[in-house]
């Protein structure tokens, strides 16, 4: 490439940036016109191109690119001293492209309107709203649990491979979509992260590949984790960036499927954001609801627990500050906290339901 042309390019970075921040403020536009408009095309043009694929092509490219990153830096390290503004004009319009393609791609979708919103739900709720929402997440949860398992107190075991789940994940979309013809899901590009290992150790158990739109998820996460964190994934593709929303919609994905172990995986995960905010609020109340919830669906808190116990590393908590950092960068004010944020649109959204 030219080198005129790359300096164009590296100089393009900075009215993006001022056109990003500009248009953040103007959700309804990027709702209306990116998320509801262009935005589907994109993301089904690059399903349906890369969702065929049995492994994730986006991983293999991300592999490629470390290569190639790592070979350039080296190749340049004399540039870099001899070439420093040439270095720098190179590293800025590879930086300039990349920032592009993720806004166009996906990251508009961090600027469109508040879930809450379009599903006219409140995000204020009192301790009682809570208490009452979290007392009927334990009794399903508990009646679904002794449907599976009966009297038993042991954990369920999802009687399902993983790649099954993988296909089995759209159908719940396919029951919400009746409710919320918006998450329509079609077709489908779900798959196991190559990358499995580091993504365990960094403690994340699933993302999105905004440049190619496939739906990644840790291969390494118990089976009982796997249909939530499947609809989850599933849910940014569908453009919803914030991960307190894809908590909310997954959870919704999973209650509305037509197996029992989804339902339970989704019931259950619901049931775990909302003990967690008690817990915040009132010990005492905490420890009182605990007690109600049955000990097979305890052991499966627990089992979940143990495995991410077992990776526990000295470089997670830099992983996660740093993933913290780009949401807020995203407008999620909150970080990595903004998935508690969850608890609201479960707390509203159930708080009428009969189940």
């Amino acid at each position: 490439m030219p080198k005129n042309t790359k300096l164009v390019i590296a100089l393009l970075l900075i009215p993006q940036f001022l056109f990003i921040k500009w248009i953040s403020h103007y959700p309804e536009f990027i709702e209306e016109y990116y998320s509801e408009g262009v935005y589907p095309f994109i993301s089904k043009t690059l399903r349906y191109s890369l969702g065929w694929m049995p492994f994730s092509f986006g991983d293999f490219v991300y592999a490629l690119a470390i290569i190639y990153i790592i070979r350039w830096f080296y190749v340049n390290r004399k540039r870099l001293i001899k070439n420093t503004k040439h270095w720098i004009v190179d590293v800025v319009c590879a930086v300039s492209i990349i920032y592009f393609a993720f806004h166009l791609f996906w990251g508009l979708n961090y600027y469109r309107l508040p879930l809450h919103k379009t599903l006219n739900l409140n995000t204020d709720y009192t301790t009682e709203q809570l208490v009452e929402v979290t007392k009927k997440l334990i009794e399903k949860s508990n009646n679904i649990f002794f449907e599976i398992a009966g009297n038993d107190t042991l954990k369920i075991d999802i009687p399902y491979s993983k790649r099954d789940i993988l296909n089995l994940a759209p159908l719940g979309y396919e029951r919400l979509k009746n409710t919320f013809p918006h998450l329509e899901y079609h077709p489908k590009s779900v798959k196991k992260s190559l990358f499995s290992y580091p993504l365990t150790y960094m403690g994340f158990s699933g993302y999105l590949n905004p440049l190619t739109n496939e739906a990644q998820v840790d291969a390494l996460i118990p089976v009982y984790l796997f249909p939530t964190t499947t609809s989850h994934e599933m849910a940014h593709q569908l453009g919803y960036a914030a991960e307190n929303e894809a908590n909310f919609i997954g959870c919704l994905a999973a209650i509305n499927h037509d197996d029992i172990y989804f339902n339970y995986s989704g019931y259950t995960f619901a049931l775990r954001f909302c003990l967690n905010e008690i817990s915040k609020r009132d010990e005492a109340l905490f420890d009182e609801l605990y007690q109600t919830v049955n000990k097979g669906v305890l052991n499966n808190y627990k089992e979940a627990r143990d495995f991410w116990d077992a990776y526990e590393n000295p470089l997670e908590p830099l992983f996660k500050i740093t993933y913290s950092s780009y949401l807020k960068a995203n407008k999620q004010a909150k970080g990595m906290e903004s998935y508690s944020y969850v608890v609201a649109l479960l707390v509203n959204y159930f708080e009428d339901k009969n189940f």
